[in-house]
């Protein structure tokens, strides 16, 4: 049985998942809102969405042949805005997301059974799809965190308001749900 296109097909979809949610919670974020930092030891959304990006470009640039963490990354530089716009954080955002969904549609049921390097490490690439996805992920909950911190009283949930389980269940499944 084919289990690399189910694999691909939901690892895209997870990906595409928490970009779109990143960017329905930064909608929410004044410019200023982006680039300031809850704490003095904590980083603004705008530096956080720089390192995802930064990282994805170095880890899905040449993602079969060459180390994942890219001799000409710099990631310290990543923790510092450097970005006069919103518009050109979002274009280096997409740049990183774009490098990884180009990677990711080019590989081949065959390349699951090759081994990549990060930092020097021998990950299978599984092991790597699934090490980015958790950073990612990570750096996600981050980003929308802050983001509801910063919206404040504006802020339109990304998922099921609180409160409204019951009532979105009614509404998805009728008076019960499946398997009662």
């Amino acid at each position: 049985m084919d289990q690399f296109t189910p694999f691909l097909s939901a690892t895209l979809n997870v990906f595409e998942s928490h970009k779109q949610m990143t960017e329905r919670a930064i909608a929410q974020v004044s410019d200023e809102g982006l680039r300031t930092a809850l704490h003095e030891h904590t980083n603004s959304i705008t530096v956080i969405m720089k390192h995802v990006a930064g990282n994805l470009i170095s880890r899905w640039t040449d993602f079969l042949t060459t180390d994942g963490e890219k001799r000409d990354r710099n990631r310290d530089k990543e923790f510092v805005d450097t970005f006069a716009t919103r518009e050109e954080l979002l274009a280096y955002w997409e740049q990183g997301w774009t490098t990884l969904f180009d990677s990711l549609k080019s590989l081949t049921p065959e390349d699951l059974e090759k081994t990549v390097y990060i930092r020097g490490d021998a990950h299978t690439v599984p092991l790597a799809i699934q090490r980015s996805l958790g950073h990612t992920c990570y750096h996600v909950g981050q980003i929308i965190q802050v983001a509801r911190i910063q919206a404040g009283d504006e802020w339109n949930t990304l998922t099921i308001p609180r409160g409204q389980s019951e009532q979105f269940n009614k509404e998805r499944w009728g008076e019960g749900k499946p398997g009662k």
